[in-house]
């Protein structure tokens, strides 16, 4: 039997008494830790946010060919968070332009959908839905590829974008936003025969852009969630064209017995979230759903700008906040609240929230540490002991680029690749930012919770020389030899 990523859901296999209990609002709920929207200022558009054993995991749109991953163990915590790189492809056909990542648990796998392009080709006839296959039970994976999801009757040619699974009778349906026949870019949705096979290649629409709020711009429905509660399936999607500050979220609600027929969706005839000026909140779309730690409060993450004008790209920022139901069992997303203002955070974090982290070789499990906590440009970059010193931790600020600059705390300096070389050997040391490729890396996610530090001029590693386990050992760069001291453990502190 398939498993829904909303802990709030209600499956097929859940009696209604779990709902009523999992969605109960009770008066003695802990407040989570405070934080402030966005909570995630770049590349924030399209996120999707799970909570799972203890951590926060967010996704969000690239438009390159890689995806990031930000864990913490708290909401507020996501912002400071590294992004760390889950998976990239160079394959013909699908290596460009990733669009509206989401994860699902899904018969003991996470799955990662997302919508990728033809490298080259212009915006954005060729992008289709791809599937990702987790080795184990991680959200971080490691991930391999294993199947295009698209429809024979989609146009052009496939088109498919925003995919996310449906469960209802216990199948599995992909939704997603597409064109059946010439249609608008509506709502479509085709039965699965597991998580990453369609079963089959025809798609049903399900909703099309046909009232007012839904054509600003453009006609647009896309960016389909499912919502249970109470035995009961709502679809949230977006709508209108987001290049305007009118995007936002409209309602159906399956309230016939067959997904797949038109018939049986009861579409609101209002939106349900949307633009306040007052606030400062701009087009306002592409949301997901989640649960606080405890279970006892349901949030909504979702994108937006912080000016009319806006559009569509890197500028919407990833903002979250606690939503309740109606008398009538229907959701009650509420008005989207201006960023800067602290807010509790979901109900039962008990974690403190990051904001500094420490780097740990898997090899020696030593730290990386600026040689003796000094401020010179130049200081050696090396492993030591971990002794919770400044000179230990590291603010590893996202760049917006799919890079991150390491800072190091005690110095506000930053890991830098001497001279810029791009040889073997070259060493690793800290000097004062200079917003050049040298001082840029990104984190790839290896697996077992660690990563690879791989500087961005010369696509080499941060690597312990000779894989000593000794104090003082120097880091300097290498090739990647997927060795245990190429690999390093991100661990939250505090700055």
């Amino acid at each position: 039997m398939f498993r829904t990523r909303h802990w709030f859901a209600l499956g097929a296999v859940l009696p209604a008494l779990v709902a009523s209990l999992v969605t109960a609002q009770p008066a003695t709920a802990a407040e989570g830790r405070p934080y402030t929207n966005p909570v995630k200022a770049q590349k924030g558009a399209d996120p999707w946010l799970e909570y799972y054993s203890g951590n926060y995991y967010l996704v969000t749109t690239s438009f390159t060919n890689e995806l990031t991953m930000r864990k913490s163990p708290t909401l507020a915590g996501l912002s400071t968070a590294p992004s760390v790189r889950v998976w990239s492809d160079t394959t013909s056909g699908r290596d460009a332009n990733f669009w509206a990542p989401e994860i699902h648990f899904l018969n003991g796998k996470w799955y990662l959908y997302y919508s990728g392009a033809q490298s080259g080709a212009a915006c954005c006839d060729t992008q289709r839905t791809h599937v990702l296959e987790s080795a184990g039970t991680d959200p971080l994976g490691p991930y391999t590829y294993r199947n295009t999801l698209t429809g024979s009757n989609l146009n052009p040619g496939g088109w498919l974008i925003d995919a996310s699974v449906l469960e209802h009778g216990g199948r599995l349906y992909l939704v997603g936003s597409g064109s059946v026949g010439g249609s608008t870019q509506s709502l479509v949705i085709a039965p699965m025969s597991n998580p990453y096979t369609l079963s089959s290649s025809t798609f049903s629409v399900i909703s099309s852009p046909t009232l007012g709020w839904e054509t600003s711009g453009a006609p647009v429905n896309e960016g389909p969630e499912p919502l249970y509660h109470g035995g009961r399936t709502f679809l949230a999607f977006s709508a209108s064209y987001c290049q305007t500050a009118d995007y936002k979220l409209g309602q159906l609600e399956l309230t016939g017995s067959d997904p797949l027929s038109r018939a049986s969706w009861t579409k609101k005839q209002t939106p349900v979230f949307q633009r306040n000026d007052a606030a400062g909140v701009y087009g306002p779309g592409h949301n997901g759903f989640f649960t606080s730690p405890d279970g006892t409060e349901n949030w909504l993450v979702y994108h937006a700008n912080n000016s009319a004008s806006g559009g569509c790209g890197n500028g919407r920022t990833t903002r979250a906040q606690k939503f309740t139901w109606n008398a009538d069992g229907t959701p009650n997303l509420g008005t989207p609240v201006a960023t800067g203002a602290t807010l509790p955070g979901p109900a039962g974090e008990t974690a403190t929230t990051p904001t500094a982290y420490t780097l740990v070789n898997r090899n020696s499990g030593k730290c990386l540490d600026v040689a003796g906590g000094s401020t010179a440009d130049g200081t050696n970059i090396l492993q030591w002991t971990c002794t919770g010193g400044a000179n230990q931790k590291w603010r590893i600020e996202d760049l917006g680029n799919d890079t991150s600059r390491l800072v190091n705390v005690a110095t506000g300096k930053v890991a830098d690749t001497a001279d810029c070389s791009t040889a073997d050997g070259a060493d690793l040391r800290q000097w004062s930012w200079l917003n050049n490729n040298c001082q840029q890396f990104r984190l790839i996610y290896t697996g077992g919770d660690h990563v690879r530090i791989v500087n961005a001029n010369s696509g080499k590693v941060a690597d312990v020389a000779d894989c000593s386990t000794a104090d003082g050992a120097d880091v300097r760069q290498w090739t990647w030899l997927d060795n245990n001291c190429q690999q390093w453990r991100l661990v939250p502190t505090i700055a």
